[in-house]
């Protein structure tokens, strides 16, 4: 299964706010031994959000998805996720009785007694309407859940989360060490890297694609840097994979840079 992210909301594509889940999401599989595979970015348009979903639904992966799953007009990510299953929504019980524990709370801190039936509430309690045959996703920080549902194609999953990292962070916290547990550090991963200096792409293309086919678990990357004030044009240049093939991978690339005459620094 691959893992996947998807981030909703007009504000991240606009520029009014800047993107956290994405680092985040990558210190919480690295620190599992698990690796992302896809992201995307999606502004607050229902067709686009609705056609995503649809597609990545259909798919094996294990896919995490932030924003739009409040109750206010600009969220439409719980309807769009109905849409793309072609199911309806309903008001989830679990989240029901999360919703109103959060209500009593509140009223609680207020000093009031909570009026479940106000108009205010009743409205609150559209964050629970997720789409019907979903499961609910504990929320610690304010008890309102996320939910999740499971993939059309029979393997994996996504899971929906608010926008905000105070709660999304733990929440998918939560779905990695409940749900998948037991993938964390299967599969071994190594990478070794160096800074090739004043050498072309081109030049170095066919080393790299003799690498990757002599050493079938590994992949060799090439992210070219043309310079600054603390280093030259380079190229960061390294291979990364299966740990029993990474080291003599690498020995082997660095043959190949010698015998181009290349100047290189292995990286630490």
């Amino acid at each position: 299964m691959a893992i996947g992210l998807i981030i909703i909301g007009d504000e991240i594509l606009s520029g009014r706010r800047i993107d956290k889940h994405f680092p985040k999401l990558l210190e919480l599989l690295t620190q599992r031994g698990l690796q992302l595979s896809w992201a995307e970015y999606l502004g607050d348009d229902p067709a686009r959000i609705t056609a995503t979903l649809k597609r990545t639904l259909a798919s094996d992966d294990i896919v995490f998805c932030t924003g739009g799953i409040g109750a206010t007009p600009d969220d439409h990510t719980r309807q769009c996720a109905a849409a793309a299953l072609g199911v309806p929504l309903a008001l989830h019980p679990e989240a029901r009785s999360k919703i109103q524990e959060r209500i009593g709370d509140m009223a609680g801190e207020s000093g009031v007694t909570p009026d479940f039936d106000s108009p205010e509430n009743q409205h609150r309690l559209k964050m629970g309407e997720f789409p019907v045959g979903a499961d609910i996703i504990p929320n610690p920080y304010n008890k309102i859940p996320g939910f999740s549902l499971r993939n059309t194609s029979g393997q994996g999953a996504h899971y929906f989360a608010p926008g905000f990292p105070v709660m999304a962070w733990p929440m998918f916290e939560w779905v990695l060490e409940t749900h998948y547990a037991d993938l964390f550090h299967r599969q071994a991963w190594a990478e070794r890297s160096m800074l090739v200096f004043e050498s072309a792409e081109s030049t170095l293309t066919p080393l790299m694609e003799a690498i990757e086919a002599e050493f079938a678990q590994v992949k060799v990357f090439s992210l070219p840097h043309v310079g600054d004030e603390k280093t030259r044009r380079h190229i960061d240049l390294g291979v990364k994979g299966d740990p029993q093939q990474v080291d003599p991978a690498f020995e082997k690339l660095q043959q190949g840079l010698r015998l181009l005459k290349a100047e290189y620094q292995v990286s630490a």
